[in-house]
């Protein structure tokens, strides 16, 4: 019985792209970016090729209200260091919600994506806003 793999055409996806909107209003954080993490690679698509680009778009919006389970508000932290001695930055996770949100979710989806060229493009299609209002209302289909 021979069996054939169904590789499916960048062109065909880049085509099939669809939108989705995603309400971060009281949603936990870890669960809104798999969420998010899915949809931007396309996992839930039949067609879906682990290689090819085949994710849809996804738009977050309230991603100042998101919420957090645990302590994780005061015991969180960001670290980034600059690579020079003494170049590390430690921002805590209360501190970066209130300068921007975004961020948090936009980090929160982007490190459970995989680690390559293939994943950043997919972040590209990511649209995050800290409120309700967005500019792409007449492009997406609710998801």
């Amino acid at each position: 019985m021979s069996q054939k793999t169904y590789i499916h055409p960048p062109r065909q996806a880049a085509a099939e792209r669809s939108w989705h909107h995603i309400d971060a209003k009281g949603q936990v954080l870890g669960r809104l970016a798999t969420k998010a993490a899915t949809l931007l690679r396309g996992k839930q698509k039949p067609t879906y090729t682990n290689f090819v680009d085949c994710g849809d778009f996804v738009v977050v919006t309230n991603a100042k209200h998101v919420k957090f389970t645990g302590n994780k508000l005061e015991q969180k932290f960001y670290f980034a260091h600059s690579g020079y001695a003494g170049g590390a930055k430690v921002t805590p996770l209360k501190r970066q919600m209130e300068r921007d949100s975004r961020k948090v979710v936009l980090l929160a989806v982007r490190r459970m994506l995989p680690k390559n060229r293939l994943a950043r493009k997919q972040l590209v299609r990511l649209k995050i806003y800290a409120a309700d209002k967005h500019p792409h209302a007449n492009l997406q289909a609710k998801a």
